[in-house]
């Protein structure tokens, strides 16, 4: 079984400075807080980095990187390293300094991810993953797929485990 990542256009529309979650879910403060005091239990019992957080950030250009990476052989260190620096640090991974900085992290050239970014260059890749993902229906992250089956939001172990088993 061969695992293949492709992106999501989760909150486009989010700007370079990010957006405090409460006011993008519409909900109160404390309702975020126990939102992520579920995440950061399930993170914790799977040994994930996670700390809370009250913003979001756009990932778009994340994203254009993410397929760059891919192609230099960098792919599984560039996912780890943006996972990371936003979910356990808290990073705003929608600036190109914070991107470029994780590139050089993970042994990419800093210029280059800034000249990727700059040039667009991967744009129409991460565009074709996010109708991929419309037209499966997909409104959530993360999403699994495997033989059919998907498994939707932040899951254990086990439940991986579970949806291999029906593929």
């Amino acid at each position: 079984m061969e695992l293949r990542w492709k992106v999501f256009p989760l909150h486009p529309q989010t700007p370079q400075e990010g957006t405090e979650l409460s006011q993008l879910l519409g909900v109160r403060a404390e309702q975020v807080a126990a939102m992520q005091a579920r995440l950061l239990q399930v993170a914790a019992a799977e040994g994930l980095p996670l700390a809370e957080r009250s913003r979001t950030y756009n990932s778009r250009g994340a994203q254009e990187l993410g397929k760059w990476a891919q192609e230099q052989g960098k792919g599984d260190p560039w996912r780890r390293a943006v996972y990371h620096a936003f979910f356990a640090e808290g990073r705003n991974i929608a600036l190109g300094k914070v991107l470029e900085e994780i590139a050089a992290e993970v042994g990419l050239s800093s210029l280059e991810a800034r000249e990727v970014l700059a040039a667009g260059s991967y744009r129409t890749l991460v565009e074709a993953d996010w109708q991929r993902a419309e037209d499966l229906g997909i409104t959530a992250v993360p999403a699994h797929l495997c033989a059919g089956k998907r498994l939707v939001g932040f899951s254990g172990y086990l439940d991986f485990l579970r949806l291999i088993e029906k593929g």
